[in-house]
């Protein structure tokens, strides 16, 4: 076998394309296994840009591949994190009703969480959550005691080490600019000019994923529109005002989850986040531009209809985003002692959402197969706590080519 040949080759570095190689070379230890990543180190994307959260599985339709791989996920990546001595908790959450109008969904959710089969689940009146969340009010809650936090970058590089530790290579700072199929191999190639070949080929490529599948041959919907979730995070001296994760109730139109408090691992606490669109897949900085960012979600049908349907939402997205007593006056709906000097700048993270030619925002995962290849054409939140369970219905997927 020449040295550029290989039996599968992962794009992507993430936490979910790592998954994937390790998942492979478990099954098949003496398959050769290639990660190629557009970067100079693993989980710099969405893997390290997001809250920590391992999520239990109580928001997601039932019978989705978000319900059943994130109760699943969840499990794995806890023993995952024992095994592998990645410093992790079970902080527990709340999901918080202030008003009336928000109890039917709480209803919903609890009935979803149920459906999901996600353990310990139990609904609250205002007493009870506030013996978990002192500071905290409403008229009811959802108790999550399954919810944890980890570093999901710390998780990425131990992934790494598994592949490595079993025989898997991994190139950075290779992109893919050319996919070529044949009916029995498929061949990359990079920015810089060098090609690899492989049996298969399994794209993890997060927020360039729907353009390197149109690359593979498939079609352009859904289309990756990135969307900004800025941050905000308390002052130290004021961390005590959070226990675990404080959430509202969400609007179930939309798959964002509002302005939440989250505990991190490293003892911060994010108040946030936005979800503002934005110009750039790589947006970090609402600064930065990429023109063919922008023409690509400019051009889409699917943008306009979105916008046309969620603009009211969009405007306020944009007054949140535009400065800290936004950001306070959300979170104090159910933390009321919180205050606009409590918060100080803590980043962002850039979502790769897909929306659909209709508008929709696509709300499960989303897998596809062009010849010799898997796509994964849709991985948000909960991707990171179900990376381990997604990984082996994605290898499922690939074990099919």
């Amino acid at each position: 076998m020449a040295a550029d040949s290989y039996d599968t080759i992962v794009v992507g570095a993430g936490i979910l394309g790592l998954a994937v190689a390790r998942e492979i070379l478990a099954r098949r230890p003496r398959e050769r296994v290639l990660v190629v990543e557009r970067e100079r180190e693993p989980g710099l994307h969405q893997t390290g840009h997001n809250s920590g959260v391992i999520h239990a599985g109580v928001y997601y339709a039932p019978g989705s591949l978000k319900a059943r791989l994130c109760v699943d996920g969840a499990e794995r990546m806890y023993e995952y994190c024992r095994r592998r001595g990645i410093a992790v908790e079970r902080t527990g959450k709340l999901i918080v009703a202030v008003a009336r109008d928000e109890l039917p969904a709480l209803e919903e959710l609890e009935r979803r969480a149920n459906a999901n089969g996600v353990a310990g689940v139990r609904r609250l009146d205002g007493a009870g959550l506030r013996e978990i969340e002192p500071h905290a009010t409403g008229l009811a809650a959802l108790h999550s005691p399954n919810t944890g936090i980890v570093d999901f970058r710390a998780v990425c590089a131990r992934l790494a080490e598994d592949v490595r530790a079993a025989d898997g290579e991994l190139r950075f700072a290779w992109q893919v600019v050319a996919v070529a199929a044949t009916d029995r191999a498929i061949r990359l190639r990079s920015a810089a000019g060098d090609e690899c070949v492989a049996g298969r080929a399994v794209f993890c490529a997060g927020l360039w994923s729907d353009r390197l599948a149109v690359l593979a041959g498939a079609g352009p919907d859904p289309r990756i529109v990135p969307f900004r979730g800025g941050y905000l995070k308390l002052r130290p001296e004021r961390r005590e005002l959070v226990r675990g994760l404080i959430y509202p109730v969400p609007d179930a139109g939309l798959p964002f989850l509002g302005v939440h408090l989250t505990r991190r691992i490293d003892g911060d606490v994010l108040v946030g986040p936005s979800a503002l669109l934005v110009g750039a897949r790589d947006g970090y900085r609402l600064s930065r531009l990429r023109a063919a960012d922008i023409r690509d979600t400019a051009t889409w049908p699917g943008t306009w209809r979105m916008v046309r349907r969620w603009w009211r939402t969009g405007l306020a997205e944009l007054r949140l985003a535009a400065g800290r007593g936004a950001f306070a006056a959300a979170a104090a709906r159910y933390v009321p002692g919180l205050r606009r000097e409590d918060l100080v700048p803590a980043g962002g993270g850039v979502r790769a959402q897909a929306v659909a030619r209709d508008g929709r925002l696509v709300d499960d995962f989303v897998l596809s197969a062009t010849p010799r290849a898997v796509h994964v054409r849709n991985a948000p939140s909960p991707a990171a706590t179900s990376a381990l369970a997604l990984a082996a219905r994605i290898a499922d997927a690939a074990d099919e080519l």
